[in-house]
């Protein structure tokens, strides 16, 4: 099958999005299917091979420049060229970091997008068009989430080929943009949910928000389970150390939760006196962020914990596989309903129990692998007691990472959810003999 992924770069950042294209997109590969993975925007980010194209389209700057001036649209093409390179793109992500993915600043622009054929980016539009229908022929058109919904009507209309967009996440964007805007995507994500012939979400929870929030039958709506590239992954053999040790794996900011461990790790160092406790956190941080991190630490050498606390920054493939042997529990505590949680999969991947929060998708991963427990959400106090009932039986501990570990290696790979993919793929693609 000819499948194009379009995805979308996030500004330099590692993030789940990202990472889950681009394993999704080389476990298709693998399948021997013929697969064009996009990147829109800037240049995608992975841990893992990179196998997307290394062209960009939609570059960032044409996209944002088009939006804030109407004579850009009408500038030179060598200039709209120039500024979709490459090397150009990468310097700007990293000028920009995370703050260019907040919805807050956005919303005129996301609304010029989601009106594909009208908005200001239409030149953009038309040139990935012709390039599909010219270059790549694709049998299938796999849109990365709902944002990139005024994409389906051009390309479905011209190459005459279904067209399948995932959802996965991109509610926690939406619901930053500020009125009038957030009303006008909104209604125009609605509209131009009709132009596309299924949806994937990473699973029923998530399922069912973006059913609802998209206005759509339920019948469209497809699950294909998340999984993870196994490779690496294996239990720690090491004895059990005198202290326990947890760990946090995400990116380092309010959103995912950090606080809240940071609080909880505060109250297991006073009630657990027989085990010490140490903390490591791993993870990318936005210049955005900094000051929030700098009080956190703060707050940690005020009570006398800093010494306690390791923090590794942002970590490589083999520094994450190192890290997951290197850790008792990991918990990454959200304070938004997560629509995916890869960290939570990956460290089950490798025998380590989580303690998440009892909300969006982690109740269904920790249901299904059994490799984990549930707590009230944004509670760390909470959070503690989950914790410490696994610091006081280590024998569960290990015993409910070891069944995370058999279920994840069973059930969650990348290869089960490249067969669901491929699944709805071939419910949307109509039948060619041979």
């Amino acid at each position: 099958m000819r499948i194009v992924y379009i995805t979308a770069g996030a500004a330099g950042m590692l993030c789940g999005s990202c990472l889950h294209d681009n394993t999704l997109a080389a476990a298709l590969q693998r399948k021997g299917h013929r697969v064009d993975l996009v990147p829109t925007y800037t240049p995608l980010r992975t841990d893992e091979t990179d196998v997307s194209l290394d062209r960009v389209f939609y570059g960032a700057l044409n996209v944002y420049l088009k939006q804030k001036w109407s004579w850009y649209r009408r500038a030179p093409l060598l200039l709209h060229w120039l500024l979709d390179r490459r090397p150009v793109l990468n310097w700007v992500s990293r000028l920009a970091g995370s703050a260019a993915t907040q919805g807050t600043n956005l919303g005129a622009l996301t609304l010029s997008m989601l009106r594909g054929e009208t908005g200001h980016q239409r030149a953009e539009l038309e040139q990935l068009v012709h390039w599909l229908g010219d270059e790549v022929r694709p049998e299938i058109v796999h849109l990365t989430n709902s944002m990139m919904l005024g994409l389906a009507r051009s390309i479905r209309e011209s190459l005459q080929v279904p067209v399948v967009c995932s959802v996965q996440g991109e509610d926690l964007f939406l619901d930053q943009i500020g009125e009038p805007y957030r009303t006008r995507v909104h209604d125009e994500i609605r509209r131009r949910a009709a132009d596309v012939d299924a949806f994937i979400a990473p699973g029923r929870t998530y399922a069912d928000t973006m059913t609802r929030y998209l206005g759509i039958e339920a019948h469209r709506m497809h699950i294909a389970r998340l999984g993870v590239l196994l490779d690496g992954h294996a239990p720690a053999a090491r004895e059990p150390a005198p202290e326990f040790t947890l760990g946090y794996l995400a990116r380092i900011c309010p959103d995912k939760g950090l606080h809240l461990l940071i609080e909880a790790f505060r109250i297991l160092s006073e009630r657990s006196r027989d085990v010490p406790v140490r903390l490591r956190v791993a993870g990318y941080m936005g210049k955005q962020d900094g000051p929030w991190v700098q009080s956190l630490r703060s707050n940690l050498a005020v009570w006398g914990l800093a010494e306690r606390v390791e923090w590794l920054g942002e970590v490589d493939r083999a520094g994450k596989l190192r890290f997951l042997r290197q850790i008792d529990l990991l918990s990454v505590p959200t304070v938004y309903r997560e629509s995916k949680g890869l960290p939570v999969l990956e460290a089950m991947a490798s025998a380590v129990p989580v303690v998440q929060p009892a909300h969006g998708s982690f109740p269904e991963i920790v249901e299904a692998t059994g490799g984990g427990l549930l707590v009230e959400p944004n509670s760390a106090q909470a959070l503690a007691d989950g914790i410490l009932e696994l610091i006081n039986d280590r024998g569960r501990c290990r015993r409910l990472g070891e069944q995370g570990r058999l279920a994840v290696h069973a059930h969650f790979s990348d290869e089960d959810m490249a067969e669901d993919t491929l699944a709805v793929y071939r419910k949307v693609r109509p039948f060619q003999p041979g």
